[in-house]
């Protein structure tokens, strides 16, 4: 069961707020403002305003530790800071070995600062680099510590640190589908009854030079520069790519007996998954990824009320989608895309899109998705767009993939 959410996004901040943000439209694609973008070819991203994991940290203590954490890490931790909360669960509430955590991340990327005393003395020219100035006087410039700001199991090890969490403990790293694994596994451990509680939790942080400068070389970027809002087109005709984003999405799960005992607040069921890959990206494998996981929920495509599809508004990526959903449901189903509103999150985009339909079969409503106004061809499925559409059916289904073919997917049930 699903017991507690938290989120940090680019159109909200707090469970409370997600669901009034994303009924209403809210677009958290804008012109890049954390750096100076006017080099790079494209200069639009799902950015968070305004986050201070410092002012938002409650266990004080804590906050000492915050100097140590990459931006990926601290909003990770945040975001299980909020999911706790939001569940009512508070650390000693859960017997430690009773409670535990997946978590889905990336490897961080360096900040420009931890390299750059260590850069100016091994590339006094600024052009070629002296390895062995490097190795003798430059690594003395880099804090012995320095890679456990950036490693991807750094969020979830902090936040068992905050809470105590001695039960399974593990962080899933393959890349968009991650968050759907983590929470496959979550999942798993639950019915396998070695946790009464577990922790499913997401983060990255895609806007820095280091990463930027990587995804406009060889990631297909949107470059719909003077319009920042529209510029992912999920399954459009008119599609040129997507924006990177960051954020950190967390749920709380719970086996039914622990959530009804405690009298929790029950967002949602996790009804089946399933993973695998679809080498080549060319459709049938997602598809029998789809079908693996309507099989383990025990539903068929015609239970499902939508499909949440990861939507990432790249030419070749939302054709593969699109092939692979269709094969399942035609255009009988239809299907919601909705990255277009805080960009693509990476490892967080998951759970952050999943959330968008627990809420929706939670509230009775799915909004529509953004900017798609012309069909392609080469995506042969029905795009929610519109009105929101009132929810008629207990299933939702959430797709993910990565470029490399690795695919993900997860049912979740409409609690009654």
């Amino acid at each position: 069961m699903l017991t507690g959410f938290g989120v940090v996004s680019p159109i909200a901040t707090g469970a409370d707020a997600f669901w009034p943000a994303l009924a209403a439209g809210t677009r958290g694609v804008r012109t890049i403002s954390h750096l100076d973008a006017t080099e790079l070819p494209s200069r639009v991203a799902g950015e968070v305003p305004a986050f201070s994991a410092k002012a938002m940290m409650t266990e004080t203590k804590y906050r000492k530790e915050l100097k140590s954490m990459a931006r990926t890490v601290e909003l990770g931790v945040i975001g299980s800071q909020l999911a706790m909360a939001n569940a009512g669960l508070a650390k000693g509430t859960v017997p430690p070995h009773r409670i535990g955590i997946e978590f889905a991340a990336l490897m961080g990327a360096t900040d420009l600062n931890d390299m750059a005393a260590a850069a100016k003395l091994a590339s006094p020219g600024g052009e070629h680099t002296d390895s062995r100035v490097w190795g003798a006087k430059g690594l003395n410039e880099i804090t012995p510590v320095w890679m456990l700001k950036f490693l991807p199991n750094m969020p979830a090890c902090h936040a068992t640190i905050l809470y105590d969490m001695q039960g399974p403990s593990n962080t899933q790293i393959p890349g968009d589908s991650s968050g759907l694994v983590a929470l496959a596994e979550a999942s798993r451990i639950l019915r396998r009854g070695l946790a009464d509680v577990m922790l499913v939790g997401s983060s990255e942080a895609r806007i820095n030079p280091v990463t930027l400068s990587r995804h406009n070389l060889f990631v297909q970027l949107t470059k719909r520069n003077d319009d920042p809002a529209g510029a992912i087109r999920p399954f459009d005709l008119t599609r040129d790519g997507t924006a990177p984003g960051e954020g950190t999405a967390a749920f709380t799960l719970e086996t039914l007996e622990h959530a009804q005992a405690r009298g929790a607040n029950i967002l949602g069921e996790v009804a089946g998954w399933a993973a695998g890959v679809d080498r080549g990206c060319k459709g049938p494998g997602l598809a029998r990824v789809i079908h693996n996981a309507l099989a383990h929920a025990k539903v068929s495509a015609a239970d499902i009320d939508h499909v949440n599809a990861h939507g990432t508004g790249t030419t070749a990526g939302d054709a593969f989608e699109a092939r692979g959903i269709a094969e399942v449901f035609g255009r009988e189903t239809p299907v919601f895309a909705p990255l277009s509103r805080f960009g693509n999150l990476g490892a967080a985009s998951g759970l952050m899109e999943l959330a968008c339909s627990v809420f929706a079969l939670k509230h009775g409503e799915l909004p529509p998705t953004l900017n798609h106004s012309e069909p392609d061809p080469a995506c042969p499925i029905d795009v929610h767009v519109g009105a929101p559409r009132p929810v008629t059916k207990p299933f939702a289904l959430k797709v993910s993939y990565t470029p490399l073919g690795q695919c993900a997917v997860a049912v979740v049930k409409k609690w009654q």
